[in-house]
């Protein structure tokens, strides 16, 4: 396992972690863990529309335009 270290964090953040720690009933340690874990696997969001319009279904036969268009530099001038 990693370990990582995080430092100027808010003293607020801090007792508001334990407290929410306190309430889950783990260490401090252990909800930071959890919470990181949760948000790392938290889906893009444009695979969980995807996903969301396939389930409803009804999206085969919408027409994907074909982009042929080059990208291209900015000119600030």
């Amino acid at each position: 396992m990693s370990s990582i270290v995080v430092r100027g964090l808010d003293d607020a953040v801090k007792q508001q972690l334990a407290a929410q720690a306190r309430e889950h009933g783990r260490s401090m340690e252990a909800e930071v863990r959890a919470i990181l874990t949760k948000a790392a696997q938290r889906p893009h969001i444009g695979i969980a529309l995807l996903a969301a319009a396939q389930d409803l279904g009804g999206i085969e036969d919408l027409p994907v335009p074909v982009r042929e268009d080059v990208a291209r530099a900015v000119d600030f001038e």
